[in-house]
């Protein structure tokens, strides 16, 4: 069998979202048992067939890179996290919809990635405000997931995910919620499934193809 092209996805998001879960639901389809706390960087890969069920459909190797998520501000801190941002193809922030830091803090998380030939500023957002111009050039596709949205009280979810959905579209993103624990969330046909499949294309695409659907030179 000929070796799989492949694509490099970052999963960003605070310490504690569930971004270790995430990845293991994503790439084993399995609920991860006891996870533990990421140091530097774990990486695993989920196969994905691109345009599944249409004559363009091709498999290819989605790695999945999930960053250890310490917000320290301290130069050394991005600089070490720096390494792991080079050649990305797309990124899937993470939040704790239980968490409203965590959502503040995306922000933060993605511009660190995309400007990570910048030197580190500290504070990226200022007052809460979002400035929409930090993204006007990117074209790394984005995704925006959500954890935990079954220790959302039924009273108060409508609320929550309002909010978030303010969060994905400042991102230009479409977002997945869903509890890391319940694989049903991500069950095949479901309206998560089709997003997050939507998101992968869209990555491939980006990485391997050309607007016209031209195949483009492919670099290591």
């Amino acid at each position: 069998m000929a070796a799989l092209d492949r694509v490099k996805v970052l999963v960003l998001g605070d310490s504690g979202v569930g971004k270790s879960s995430l990845v293991h639901l994503l790439c084993q389809n399995q609920v991860l048992g006891n996870p533990s706390w990421t140091v530097g960087c774990s990486v695993d890969v989920r196969i994905h067939d691109y345009k599944e069920g249409t004559p363009e459909e091709k498999t290819y190797y989605i790695e999945l890179w999930d960053v250890g998520g310490s917000v320290g501000s301290a130069s050394s801190v991005k600089s070490t996290r720096a390494v792991f941002y080079n050649l990305l193809n797309g990124i899937i922030l993470v939040h704790d919809l239980t968490n409203k830091k965590s959502s503040q803090n995306l922000y933060r998380w993605s511009l660190e990635a995309l400007n990570r030939d910048v030197a580190p500023t500290g504070v990226l957002v200022t007052n809460g405000d979002y400035d929409r111009e930090q993204f006007a050039d990117n074209q790394i596709p984005l995704l925006v997931i959500g954890t935990k949205l079954d220790q959302i009280p039924e009273t108060k979810r409508n609320e929550v995910l309002t909010r978030t959905a303010f969060l994905a579209e400042d991102f230009n993103a479409e977002e997945i919620n869903l509890d890391c624990t319940n694989p049903r969330y991500l069950a095949a046909g479901s309206s998560n499934a089709v997003k997050l499949s939507r998101f992968f294309d869209k990555v491939i695409e980006k990485r391997y193809f050309l607007r016209d659907g031209n195949q483009v030179c492919q670099f290591s």
